[in-house]
C-alpha cells in the first residue's frame, strides 16, 4: 500500500475494488437497492449491480425519483435500463410530490415536482408505466406530502427491507465535491467498519462502491464493457463541455444550475415548459455563471459583510428571510459551542491576524484524523480572506454568500435537509429579527 497525505492507495484497480465491494454487499444483505438518477455514475453502478445479480440469480431494486424537469434523453435512458434488464430489476419509478431547493429564485427558494395543483403546467405528462408510483397508488407508509426527497431516501431502505437488513447503493464519488468526500470520511456509524458505508435507518445502510473512481474511470468502464449510458453526454461533449462539468441531474440546485443554458439549447421545447413551471429558471440560465451567483462576488462599497447580510435579509420575502435568520442563528450557536477544527497553518494565521476574536482551546478535534486544533470565536468576524473560503469557520461573509447564491438549505454552512424546511420557530425568529 502506498500512502500520501490523507489518501491511502491500494494495489488494485478501481474496477476490481468496486466489484469486490458489490460482491460483499450481496453476500451480507438479502435486499439490495440502487439509487438511480439517470446520470453517468449511477448508471455505471447499476450496470455493475445488474451483472452481479445475474451471476447470483438475484434481483436488485432500482429507485428512480422522477424530478419532472428532466431531459427527455435522461428519461429514455432510465426506461431502457429498466426494460432491458427486467429479468433482474425491480423498478420503483417514483413520481410523488417532493420539495427540492430552487437556487435560481429568491421568491420561490424551493419547488415541488409533480404538484397536483400545477398539473396544467407540468414539464412532462405523468409517466404511464405499470411500475410508476404516484399519489394514486403510493405504497410508502412513511411518505408525507411535499417532503424533501433527501428525507424520503432515508426511510426508503427500511421500508424496502421490511424488517430485514437492506443495502442502498449510491453512485457518489469523492473526487466530485467536498460534500461527497465528507460523506465517506466523516465520523459515522458504518456496516462492519467499511468506510464506504453509512447507517441511515434502523436496518438500512448506504454504500458508495464507486467512491474512489474518477470521471475518467467512469467513461473507461462504459467504453471497455460497451455498457449503455445516457446519450445526453454525447451532446454535452459535442457542445464542448468538459467531462468534469457534465451534469444531468435536477437542474435548479447549486451544483447543477450552471447547465441551464445547455438545457435551453439542447431541448428548447422542454425548456419552454421549464421556464413556465419553475420560478427563476430563465434568470438562472442568464446569470448562473456570473459573479452574481458565484463565490467571486465583491462586497458593495459602503458595506461590511455584516451590514450587507442585514441589507439582504431586509430585501427578501418575510418568510424566506425568517428561514435564513433561523439557519444563521443555528450556525452561530453551533460554532460558538463547538468551535472550528483547523490545521496548524490556519491556526497560526488566525493568531497573527485575528487574535482578539478567537480562543485557541489547544484541544484537538475528534473529527477526521484528529490533527486539528479547535478554535472558538469571541465574536463573528466579518471575513477572513485566507481561511473562510476553505474552512468551516464563523464569518459574516459566509452567511452573505448563502443568500447571494440562494443556498436555501444552507449547505455551504454545513446544514443538511430537515424534515420540514418551511416550518419556522416564530418566537425565536421574532427575538432575533434584528440579527
Amino acid at each position: 500500500m502506498k500512502q500520501g497525505s490523507s489518501k491511502i492507495y491500494q494495489d488494485v484497480d478501481v474496477y476490481t475494488a468496486a466489484c469486490g465491494r458489490i460482491r460483499r454487499i450481496f453476500d451480507d444483505f438479502p435486499t439490495v437497492a440502487v439509487a438511480f438518477s439517470g446520470g453517468k455514475d449511477s448508471g455505471v453502478l447499476l450496470n455493475l449491480c445488474i451483472d452481479e445479480a445475474r451471476k447470483r440469480r438475484r434481483r436488485v431494486a432500482v429507485l428512480f425519483i422522477d424530478l419532472e424537469a428532466f431531459y427527455k434523453m435522461t428519461v429514455d435512458f432510465v426506461e431502457r435500463m429498466i426494460t432491458n434488464n427486467s429479468d433482474v430489476v425491480d423498478p420503483y419509478w417514483v413520481c410523488l410530490p417532493m420539495e427540492s431547493p430552487n437556487s435560481v429564485s429568491y421568491l420561490e427558494p424551493t419547488w415541488i415536482w409533480w404538484a397536483p395543483e400545477k398539473k396544467d403546467i407540468w414539464v412532462r405528462p405523468m409517466p404511464e408505466f405499470p411500475y410508476v408510483i404516484n399519489l394514486n397508488n403510493n405504497p410508502f407508509d412513511f411518505y408525507k406530502r411535499n417532503m424533501p426527497f433527501e428525507e424520503f431516501v432515508l426511510h426508503y431502505g427500511d421500508w424496502l427491507g421490511r424488517g430485514k437488513p437492506c443495502a442502498c447503493l449510491i453512485g457518489i464519488r469523492t473526487a466530485e465535491s467536498l460534500r461527497r468526500y465528507r460523506a465517506i470520511t466523516c465520523d459515522k456509524e458504518t456496516w462492519q467498519g467499511l468506510n464506504y458505508s453509512t447507517r441511515c435507518g434502523k436496518m438500512s445502510y448506504n454504500f458508495y462502491p464507486l467512491y474512489d473512481w474518477t470521471v475518467e474511470d467512469i467513461w473507461t468502464y462504459n467504453g471497455k464493457f460497451e455498457k449503455d449510458y445516457n446519450h445526453l453526454y454525447d451532446l454535452f461533449y459535442k457542445a464542448g463541455v468538459s467531462i468534469h462539468r457534465m451534469r444531468v441531474d435536477e437542474p435548479f440546485g447549486n451544483e447543477a444550475k450552471a447547465g441551464l443554458n445547455l438545457f435551453r439549447v439542447i431541448e428548447p421545447a422542454t425548456w419552454a415548459k421549464v421556464v413556465n413551471r419553475v420560478s427563476g429558471a430563465n434568470f438562472g440560465n442568464i446569470y448562473s455563471g456570473s459573479k452574481l451567483m458565484t463565490g467571486r462576488y465583491q462586497l458593495p462599497k459602503g458595506h461590511t459583510w455584516k451590514s450587507f447580510v442585514k441589507f439582504l435579509l431586509d430585501t427578501l420575502p418575510e418568510e424566506t428571510a425568517a428561514h435564513y435568520r433561523n439557519k444563521f442563528l443555528k450556525f452561530i450557536r453551533w460554532w460558538h459551542r463547538k468551535g472550528s477544527p483547523l490545521s496548524a497553518d490556519f491556526v497560526a494565521y488566525l493568531e497573527e491576524n485575528n487574535a482578539e476574536a478567537i480562543i485557541n482551546t489547544h484541544c484537538f478535534s475528534k473529527r477526521g484524523s484528529g490533527d486539528k486544533e479547535v478554535i472558538r470565536f469571541k465574536r463573528i468576524v466579518d471575513e477572513i480572506p485566507s481561511v473562510d473560503s476553505r474552512q468551516d469557520i464563523l464569518t459574516w461573509r459566509r452567511m452573505a454568500m448563502c443568500i447571494i447564491k440562494n443556498d436555501y438549505i444552507c449547505r455551504s454552512l454545513s446544514f443538511g435537509v430537515t424534515q420540514d424546511l418551511t416550518r419556522r420557530q416564530k418566537e425565536l425568529i421574532e427575538k432575533y429579527k434584528n440579527l
